[in-house]
């Protein structure tokens, strides 16, 4: 009789030890997560490329029509601060098929509120919501890949903030055969998704629940210089991005004449720029100190933003200058998470990296609202791009002349 003991089969959802190439489980979840983390941003950025058709429905100024669009990025940039915290206690399993689910329901609401601003304020309110998904996302990849490929698992999983491209080409184009079908194909969309991640969404199964409370672990975190500093300069790169994604199309319908369907599919290739280049960012980041590539990031987009600010023709100066700052702004993006991992104690790298983000997203409310309220005053553009060339400048400085030198604390 074989006395031989079988070994049952090592479960499917085991992640690979440290140093081990990523499991199946692994790829899998990093390819729900980012399809996830695009759905949820082409919702969250539903209303800028319809923005020019409610500012002539409703009779908006620019700086309503531009507190419009900046109200979804508000409320999802702060909302990634308690859902990074629920993710933690309760998994990413459970958060995105539920935050995915419940994004359905603003998406919807879209449809009878487009007659009243009103409403189109507190529907952008809920609409935030899909905008914190960044914030499961991270901590599910970071925890299924080892460290040698975290770098390229957080690159990939970045670009899906594609989603703010997807919009801003396909929404203007699917309402041009029906008002309300852009919002019923994300709706669909996102049912499809929450679905599906319900089944294939899996939790590391070694995930360690934290046992303090949010509170603690944010003061802890927000004792830290650090966490502020990485904090600003996020909220120049990404908050830029935000920004642009939310308001070019505004920018380019008022100031070059186009149609929403023109200034969509412009948006969204800077947009896209932005997308290719924050993993190319994180990817230089292994190669040069992190800060370098930041500060390097920022000067490019401060000079390609005074270039803008002198009003040039669209073709071919103005959309040199535009793409060249998406890709300066993208760049920076993903070199400022690589500093991050750098100069951040180890045991705080989850809180640091929740309330950097929200800072990122944050820095995008302000600038369109600064946009709206300048040309209305001024009418004219330029005063905003210099005030991004100054901000961008200043970050470059920041990052040469400290953040290239600092070490980690612990």
């Amino acid at each position: 009789m074989d006395t031989a003991v079988k070994q049952s089969p090592e479960p499917p959802d085991t992640p690979a030890p440290a140093g081990a190439a990523p499991s199946p489980a692994a790829y899998r979840n990093l390819v729900m997560a980012t399809i996830g983390f695009a759905l949820t941003f082409w919702a969250w950025n539903l209303i800028a490329p319809m923005s020019g058709d409610y500012k002539d429905r409703l009779g908006l100024s620019s700086f309503q029509q531009s507190f419009l669009v900046a109200v979804p990025v508000l409320v999802g940039s702060l909302g990634r601060i308690p859902v990074g915290a629920l993710t933690d206690k309760y998994g990413a399993k459970l958060m995105f098929p539920l935050v995915s689910a419940l994004t359905i329901v603003p998406v919807l609401l879209l449809i009878p509120a487009k007659n009243s601003y009103g409403a189109m304020i507190a529907v952008g309110f809920l609409l935030g919501l899909g905008g914190t998904t960044f914030a499961i996302g991270v901590p599910l990849v970071n925890s299924w890949f080892p460290p040698a490929k975290r770098g390229f698992a957080l690159g990939v999983f970045g670009m899906g903030m594609g989603g703010v491209a997807l919009s801003g080409y396909f929404t203007p184009r699917i309402a041009g055969h029906g008002d309300n079908l852009p919002f019923l194909v994300v709706a669909g969309a996102l049912l499809v998704y929450a679905l599906l991640a319900a089944v294939l969404v899996s939790d590391r199964p070694d995930r360690k629940i934290p046992t303090d409370t949010l509170v603690h672990r944010l003061g802890e975190a927000g004792k830290l210089r650090v966490t502020w500093e990485l904090s600003a300069l996020y909220a120049i790169g990404f908050g830029g991005i935000v920004a642009f994604g939310v308001y070019l199309p505004t920018y380019l319908k008022t100031w070059y004449e186009m149609s929403p369907t023109e200034a969509g599919t412009k948006a969204a290739g800077f947009a896209l720029v932005t997308v290719v280049f924050r993993p190319i960012g994180g990817w230089l980041s292994d190669r040069v100190h992190p800060a370098l590539v930041t500060a390097g990031a920022l000067l490019a987009a401060a000079l390609m933003a005074v270039v803008q600010a002198f009003e040039p023709p669209l073709n071919p100066i103005g959309t040199i200058a535009l793409l060249a700052m998406a890709a300066g702004l993208g760049t920076a993006s993903g070199s400022v998470f690589a500093l991050v991992s750098q100069v951040t104690p180890q045991p705080k790298v989850g809180s640091v990296t929740g309330i950097v983000g929200a800072m990122g997203g944050l820095g995008g409310f302000v600038p369109p609202l600064v946009m709206g309220a300048i040309y209305s005053a001024k009418d004219s553009y330029a005063i905003g791009f210099m005030l991004l060339s100054d901000l961008a400048l200043a970050g470059c400085v920041y990052a040469y002349g400290r953040m290239r030198t600092l070490q980690r604390d612990g």
